[in-house]
């Protein structure tokens, strides 16, 4: 049974981390301290960069062992982590255990607790970014560890029709499978592989983007732009920049779109809340988060 976290009156001082791969633009860090000052709370948050310490997800054990030793109450994972993280920790969330990833690790009384506020984080920011858009079918690009996330939340959400397309097929036919399983109470294979994406695009009501393409590091489109058309709405995981090149693309032909920043918040709202035990203000995190502008490398942790 999952644990909830429980924070003692008297704690306002938090130490927390996020983990990843070229994350030290993020804004991540940023949002939480900000928010823990407005909320009268002794917060720092520390970006562990692996690309910068030249380690990869092998060195997770020790990053984990270290924070403990530390006293960091928790961290944020992020790619290339969020899979990887898994069997080092002791409980998972439901979210997480059905998901398979985890993007935020609570260190509470000696135990790591893995959470998934990911797909909370996409799915607030569908409702206020695309409210009434069509969902009768929609393509998913990206299976991995934010693409299960997004992908269980469109279900969520009510998507009839669930096509998702990935470079590791295998990868995505286990989301497919477990989204399948998980759902069948809506209606049994609502969640299938794309064989054939341009037929697959010109049915759908909407393009979900869940892959590093449009980053600064991986720049360019996922998809022919041919594949646009204006009665499409195109939403994009990518925060950083918030105007990646599809989202360009998607607005110039007239798509409506949500860009990355709102599932960025969303996501780090929650993780907030599981961190401190104190309910953030998201509006303001919001308004935070615009407010530290463009330029970082990393999708939504």
């Amino acid at each position: 049974m999952i644990h909830q976290t429980k924070v003692h009156p008297g704690n306002s001082r938090f130490l927390l981390g996020l983990v990843g791969a070229g994350i030290q633009a993020s804004r991540t860090p940023p949002m939480h301290e900000r928010e823990g000052d407005e909320q009268g709370l002794r917060l720092m948050y520390q970006s562990i960069d692996l690309e910068h310490l030249a380690i990869g997800p092998e060195a997770l054990p020790e990053l984990l062992t270290a924070a403990e030793r530390m006293g960091f109450a928790g961290l944020n994972v992020t790619h290339p982590c969020k899979q990887a993280i898994i069997p080092y920790l002791d409980e998972l969330s439901p979210d997480a255990a059905a998901l398979g990833a985890v993007n935020t690790v609570v260190l509470s009384n000696g135990r790591r607790i893995g959470h998934n506020t990911d797909w909370w984080g996409f799915s607030e920011s569908f409702k206020r970014g695309l409210p009434g858009a069509g969902l009768s079918s929609v393509v998913q690009l990206g299976a991995g560890g934010a693409g299960a996330a997004v992908a269980h939340a469109l279900m969520t959400l009510g998507v009839r029709e669930l096509i998702l397309a990935d470079q590791d097929r295998s990868r995505a036919q286990d989301v497919a499978a477990a989204l399948n399983d998980r759902f069948e109470r809506f209606g049994v294979h609502r969640v299938r592989i794309s064989n054939d994406l341009k037929a697959d695009m010109v049915k759908a009501d909407g393009l979900v983007h869940c892959t590093p393409t449009g980053m600064d590091k991986y720049p360019g489109l996922p998809l022919p732009v041919d594949l646009l058309r204006q009665e499409l709405w195109v939403a994009e995981i990518v925060y950083f920049p918030l105007e990646t090149a599809l989202l360009r693309e998607a607005r110039r032909i007239g798509c409506r779109t949500l860009d990355g920043g709102g599932m960025a918040v969303f996501q780090a709202v929650e993780a907030f809340r599981l961190f401190t035990g104190v309910k953030p203000d998201h509006e303001r995190m919001l308004r935070h988060f615009i407010q530290l502008g463009s330029g970082a490398k990393e999708a939504a942790t």
